[in-house]
């Protein structure tokens, strides 16, 4: 069953051992990191490192520990790791071997594996101990991963979001905060390189599909994929008739951008803008704020991605995201059930 943010955090000081949102607005949150093997990690690590004490929230944190990971069937994943290690580790950030001495010793943790596949098994633990959790893109490699983790939140009282960096930045983030305008569609584009182990939107894909649902919010009914070798382009159709597109690119020019279709406006100035509005959200989230992203958008994000990935395999048409959802919320359940008996046995 989804809870609300608001219950999740109420939840979430009642229980946890450390109650970040609580502390003196002065106090340093110490925050851990799990995966060193994405440019995300140090990205993250520079801005911390860097901040003033002008920075708000940014300024309390402090990133004291860090757990490597790892994929050794990623070549990007595995090819990085001891690099970004060793230079997180040179800048006085401990390295710990497991994610149990990791949450020993922090009260936030930023999960940043580039791997999907991990985050299930890797958040589990951060939310048994009780620490808020930002766990990067994507959420996961599957439909049936996120609802796992879902199902884990709400079974271990987890206060976590997911979000891509592009959903934060200022020309795109402003059409969640300015309620006046009524948007009647948007077409996002971003790269969108594929890896065998994820579905194929959720690896880079996630990005654009993240600034599309900035715009025009949940209610996605379905969800029909046009792929080739350099291009997809997946419609999904909201349930109050309005239509979002998104546009994966893999062969000519790459970038990111949006087109908004607005009741009184056209507008195509959306585009990329750093880390920093990213790290500005999971620090106030961090220090006790409200979750930016509600983790019911994230999962119909996931649906939205499973459902392309039917639409695809089946030739182009149309595939809702509660047919999505309903073939993989049994398989979330085995596997996270499968994940808490392995927990167990000595």
């Amino acid at each position: 069953m989804f809870r609300s943010p608001a219950l999740l955090v109420s939840i979430w000081f009642a229980t946890a051992p450390v109650v970040v949102g609580q502390e003196p607005a002065s106090s340093p949150i110490r925050v851990g990191m799990i995966g060193l093997d994405t440019s995300h990690t140090v990205a993250f690590a520079k801005i911390l490192r860097e901040a003033k004490p002008t920075d708000g929230a940014i300024a309390r944190l402090k990133l004291v520990a860090a757990y490597p990971g790892g994929s050794s069937d990623i070549p990007s994943s595995a090819n990085r790791v001891a690099g970004y290690t060793k230079e997180l580790q040179e800048s006085g950030v401990e390295i710990v071997d497991s994610i149990a001495a990791l949450a020993g010793k922090v009260d936030a943790v930023l999960l940043t594996s580039l791997d999907g596949r991990t985050h299930l098994h890797q958040v589990v633990p951060v939310f048994q101990a009780g620490k808020p959790c930002f766990i990067d893109k994507p959420l996961a490699a599957d439909l049936a991963d996120a609802l796992a983790i879902q199902m884990a939140s709400d079974k271990f009282q987890g206060r976590w979001f997911t979000s891509s960096s592009l959903r934060f930045t200022p020309s795109i983030w402003r059409y969640r905060t300015n309620k006046q305008r009524k948007i009647l569609g948007a077409q996002a584009w971003s790269p969108c390189s594929l890896e065998p182990h994820h579905n194929d939107l959720a690896w880079y894909g996630i990005h654009g599909i993240e600034a599309l649902y900035t715009a025009m919010g949940t209610g996605c009914r379905s969800v029909s994929r046009t792929h080739d070798e350099g291009t997809d382009v997946s419609v999904g159709t909201w349930q109050d008739g309005r239509i979002g597109v998104f546009r994966g690119i893999r062969n000519g020019l790459q970038g990111y951008g949006m087109t908004v279709f607005g009741a009184d406006f056209i507008e195509s100035d959306a585009k990329y803008e750093g880390y920093a509005p990213l790290v500005d959200q999971f620090a106030e989230f961090f220090a006790g704020g409200e979750n930016p992203v509600a983790n019911q958008e994230s999962i119909e994000i996931m649906a939205f991605i499973e459902a392309a990935q039917l639409s695809s395999q089946r030739g182009g048409v149309p595939v809702t995201l509660d047919e999505a959802t309903n073939r993989a919320r049994d398989e979330a359940t085995r596997r996270l059930q499968a994940l808490l008996d392995a927990k167990s046995t000595p």
